[in-house]
């Protein structure tokens, strides 16, 4: 696999940018220099991530989202454990 994480990644299977190999790998996220665990979908090079707002529910039974912009790192996590 390559050694760093692709632009875009989501971890809803409905999403074109889904992939199921790289979430069970382990991704990390660091948005605005806070490792957050909540990400839903992320673009390094746009500059933006989706996270959950709080438990609310669409209409199809997914979580409601919110978008926020600023630099995003991503990695993968079995490295730093290889270590």
């Amino acid at each position: 696999m390559a050694d760093s994480p692709p632009d875009r990644l989501s971890n809803n299977p409905r999403s074109p940018f889904y992939n199921e190999a790289l979430l069970a790998r382990g991704i990390g996220i660091r948005f605005k220099g806070v490792e957050r665990t909540n990400i839903e979908e992320y673009c390094i090079s746009e500059g933006w991530v989706r996270v959950a707002v709080g438990k609310t529910l669409d209409r199809h039974g997914m979580p409601m989202t919110m978008k926020l912009t600023g630099p995003v790192e991503a990695w993968f996590r079995d490295d730093a454990s290889a270590s």
